[in-house]
């Protein structure tokens, strides 16, 4: 689902129990294939200002990817593939009027990205300072570039870079793919552009 117009409001409580009503219909789709709902993402965070859309990450087995896409399909869901990140298929919805709008991404347990962003919601949660530094940059953002992804991806990024060489992760290699991407990113223009795709749908996320 595209961000048309970006909004960071103050955190709401009421973001748990959306959580909870997406979550609940999602466990009713898949029944015994879920092995997790996870949320992630600013909303899952505390006091963190955010995009008021819910980010869930739907654990499974990796056998059982293609019966999920089918149950989801079924429910309303819309595959889109893994949009350029492995291991993280992404789906949208038309209609769920009476659900907080949401990003729903399934992903196998051992998924880089679901441990990704598992380390970043959790860091964040420990760090109330850092959290309030995040939200305020997130809201200079989202006022100077509210309908401009990309610029208000890259306004954050720097503290993004922050967070997770405080975590241990490194974000650059994360959100650049492999040696082997990198590579054809210098060789070809084409695959630049799939790059800053690939990092702008990254940063988006949070």
């Amino acid at each position: 689902m595209k961000t048309e117009h970006i909004e960071v409001v103050d955190y709401d409580s009421k973001w748990v129990n959306d959580f909870n009503q997406i979550k609940g219909e999602i466990e009713e789709a898949l029944k015994d294939l879920v092995l997790a709902v996870e949320h992630v993402g600013s909303t899952s965070v505390p006091l963190l200002a955010a995009k008021p859309i819910i980010d869930l990450d739907v654990v499974i087995d990796q056998n059982d990817l293609k019966e999920v896409i089918y149950l989801l399909e079924n429910h309303g869901y819309i595959y889109e593939g893994d949009l350029g990140l492995k291991d993280r298929e992404a789906f949208r919805y038309e209609g769920k009027e009476h659900l907080r709008t949401h990003h729903l991404y399934v992903c196998p347990q051992d998924s880089k990205e679901l441990k990704r962003h598992l380390a970043f919601r959790n860091y964040l949660r420990k760090h109330p300072n850092t959290v309030k530094e995040y939200g305020k940059i997130k809201k200079e953002a989202a006022k100077l570039y509210p309908n401009d992804i990309e610029k208000y991806c890259m306004y954050k990024s720097q503290i993004i870079e922050k967070i997770y060489k405080e975590i241990g992760l490194k974000w650059k290699k994360a959100i650049r793919g492999t040696l082997f991407g990198w590579f054809y990113f210098v060789l070809a223009w084409n695959w630049w552009w799939l790059l800053v795709w690939k990092i702008l749908n990254y940063l988006a996320w949070f």
